[in-house]
């Protein structure tokens, strides 16, 4: 294979979901584009690096100093949803059942992975949790290990807070992302969250 083909294909492959046909899909799509589309797409690139940052407040992707939910005056502002990644934020956005604001861990609690409470946002939840009067906080993450993990850590220590705290109903299959659930079992399973 050619080199500068192959390097771009070795890029390729470490995105999420491709593999090294998909990735060959794609360099040969690229190479038969035009240039200006081909320039577009890497501009377009760049400037998500440069554009896209962490809410100050929530830690979900934003191109302002907060994201769009921190800013919804309409949204429920004494309800707090605790996802781990940003994107699982759409997922449970589209489901239309659910009005409050959101707190973005950046992952969950993982030993395996040399993950611990200190490399995520939760000190940033609990000071939000004291100082912005937030009544309920629904923990909408992960059912498996790392997820269960993280919750309980969460709920130690929120529980002194006399924050109510609830997590979503398992209609989510155990072992699986939030990612891949449907939006009416997310949706449901928002709906009959269970108190901790």
């Amino acid at each position: 294979m050619i080199e500068p083909i192959e390097t771009v294909i070795e890029h390729l492959k470490a995105l999420p979901g491709i593999g090294r046909k998909s990735a060959e899909r794609m360099v040969f799509h690229l190479l038969n584009a035009p240039e200006s589309e081909v320039a577009a797409l890497a501009d377009a690139l760049r400037q998500l690096k440069i554009a896209v940052h962490r809410c100050q407040r929530c830690h979900n992707l934003s191109v302002d100093q907060l994201c769009g939910f921190c800013t919804n005056p309409r949204r429920e502002q004494t309800a707090l949803c605790v996802v781990a990644q940003p994107w699982e934020i759409l997922k449970i956005e589209r489901t239309g059942a659910y009005h409050g604001l959101y707190h973005v861990l950046g992952g969950l609690i993982s030993p395996l992975d040399k993950v611990d409470a200190d490399d995520l946002t939760i000190g940033s939840l609990v000071h939000r949790v004291q100082a912005e009067g937030i009544h309920e906080v629904i923990l909408a993450l992960e059912p498996r290990l790392d997820g269960e993990i993280t919750g309980m850590h969460i709920v130690s220590l929120l529980k002194p807070l006399g924050v109510r705290i609830t997590k979503i109903a398992q209609g989510v299959p155990v072992g699986r992302d939030l990612e891949f659930a449907d939006e009416i079992t997310l949706g449901r399973a928002l709906q009959s969250r269970t108190q901790l």
